[in-house]
């Protein structure tokens, strides 16, 4: 009897605090608050983060200060010829 007792408080405390509305009525209201809440303020959040996050993107690909690394490639001793003494594609001995 008493389990019976504190489960039945236990769920009344939960009905209660989820604006005392139950059944079907509570699940169909949490659904509609959940989807206003998402298109009234995440998406719009996000959609403002990816914004802001694309003119970051483009604003440091403009910079014409930023650093490039710029290096020669090193040769293939091979292909140059500095192993073998003979350059590639040249017939002659």
């Amino acid at each position: 009897m008493a389990r019976d007792t504190v489960l039945g408080n236990v769920r009344s405390f939960f009905s209660n605090a989820l604006g005392g509305v139950t059944g079907r009525s509570n699940i169909a209201a949490w659904i509609v608050a959940g989807t206003a809440a998402y298109f009234l303020w995440i998406k719009p959040e996000r959609d403002a983060q990816k914004e802001r996050e694309a003119q970051l993107l483009l604003r440091a690909e403009a910079d014409r200060y930023r650093y490039v690394e710029k290096t020669k490639p090193i040769p293939d001793p091979q292909e140059t010829g500095l192993i073998k003494g003979v350059r590639k594609g040249n017939d002659s001995p």
